[in-house]
């Protein structure tokens, strides 16, 4: 019951940091607007550690590479600490569970990068009806530009009917079939 509780506390805070500095990694990546409340809120609640890490990891190619090191980081220790809390034995097998912990921890990254498009698209799809006009909708359009751009080049809208973010949904489950697939295959390793 210990175990439980401590589990559901390292998932939800490490899993929630990893998630604001997996966002603010995409946020600078695609240049979202910088004055805006989630942009300042991820800066300060990652700042005091994407500082420190900028110092010694350099950016690539306009690629805020310490951010998302740190993200993948944070998803590492969460693994570790679950599958601690779990019971399982590091000491026999350290490199081959590091390893394996390290593919998890980046299928982690790549699962919810998808979470973050498909909840963007959702949440552009219902604004766009709703408050087309919203504080919010500059950065929606940011995250989500770059996926809906491919569409909407090759399927012009249907009677006035902009069907790309279905179509972007459909392509983001697909690929969430994928890399749960893979997880289940890394999982195996344990």
């Amino acid at each position: 019951m210990l175990n439980q509780m401590l589990i559901f506390l390292l998932d939800t805070f490490l899993g929630l940091f990893s998630l604001a500095l997996l966002l603010r990694f995409y946020m600078q990546l695609l240049r979202a607007p910088y004055r805006n409340p989630l942009s300042q809120f991820l800066i300060k609640v990652t700042d005091f550690m994407v500082r420190p890490a900028r110092r010694i990891i350099p950016s690539f190619r306009g690629m805020d590479l310490p951010t998302l090191l740190l993200a993948w980081l944070a998803q590492l220790m969460l693994l570790a600490g679950v599958h601690m809390l779990q019971g399982y034995d590091f000491s026999s097998t350290i490199g081959i569970a590091l390893g394996g912990l390290g593919l998890l921890a980046l299928v982690e990254i790549i699962k919810m990068t998808l979470y973050i498009v498909l909840v963007a698209v959702i949440m552009q799809a219902v604004l766009s009806w709703f408050n087309p006009h919203s504080p919010l909708a500059p950065t929606l359009d940011s995250f989500t530009g770059p996926f809906l751009g491919i569409i909407r080049k090759r399927l012009p809208p249907i009677g006035n009917v902009d069907l790309s973010p279905l179509f972007v949904l459909i392509g983001i489950q697909l690929l969430l079939f994928l890399v749960t697939g893979v997880e289940k295959e890394i999982s195996r390793l344990f």
